[in-house]
């Protein structure tokens, strides 16, 4: 797995003018392909009347997969330089769709090209990019006298508390850096006194 990935912060649009025809590009995370498919038929159903609608669309944290779609502007000159833009910028988990009103001036293969690629990379750097980190799932359960201070300290040490669950016990879910699971075991056990139980969960992806 990639120790870390960088997507887009949210989801918005970047409008710019070329030559008289309108480019706005939409972009939006997705975490998966159908999520992706979603957000373009969406941006499409949006602009049913504009001349084009191209899109491209990086899903997995080592872009497994790659789709673009120059949606009948000439071959090459818009699904593909949009997703190499995203590739060039490294981002994943994200869907862009470029939707274009024709002007009336024809822009020529070289200048769709920077056009489409171009308009991606002004809405990436207009809606920002944030890096999620690879981390490990761990839930420790602590008695119930214990378990305020442990949250607080858990949070005062910048570790990241993903939920707390009150029952018999309390359940707190941690997320940790692979590296640091062997110190947090020996915090846990000096904070605790040795009372807190620790269970390690699979890996995810987040802010942390």
């Amino acid at each position: 797995m990639q120790e870390q990935y960088r997507t887009v912060a949210r989801e918005g649009v970047h409008e710019t003018e070329i030559n008289r025809s309108r480019f706005l590009c939409a972009l939006a995370p997705a975490a998966t392909e159908q999520e992706a498919q979603d957000f373009v038929a969406r941006i499409r159903r949006e602009h049913p009347t504009a001349t084009h609608n191209c899109f491209a669309y990086v899903v997995g944290a080592d872009a497994a997969v790659q789709k673009a779609s120059d949606d009948g502007e000439p071959g090459g000159t818009a699904g593909v330089p949009m997703l190499q833009m995203l590739l060039r910028r490294e981002v994943r988990y994200v869907a862009a769709v470029v939707t274009r009103y024709y002007g009336g001036v024809k822009l020529g293969a070289g200048g769709l090209i920077r056009a489409y690629g171009g308009v991606v990379g002004e809405a990436l750097d207009a809606l920002g990019t944030v890096t999620r980190h690879r981390y490990r799932l761990a839930t420790v359960t602590v008695d119930h006298q214990r378990a305020g201070k442990l949250e607080n300290d858990l949070r005062a040490t910048g570790r990241a508390v993903r939920d707390v669950r009150y029952a018999e016990a309390v359940t707190i879910e941690v997320g940790l850096p692979d590296a640091d699971v062997d110190n947090f075991r020996l915090w846990l056990a000096d904070a605790t006194a040795g009372t807190a139980a620790l269970e390690l969960g699979g890996e995810a992806y987040g802010d942390g």
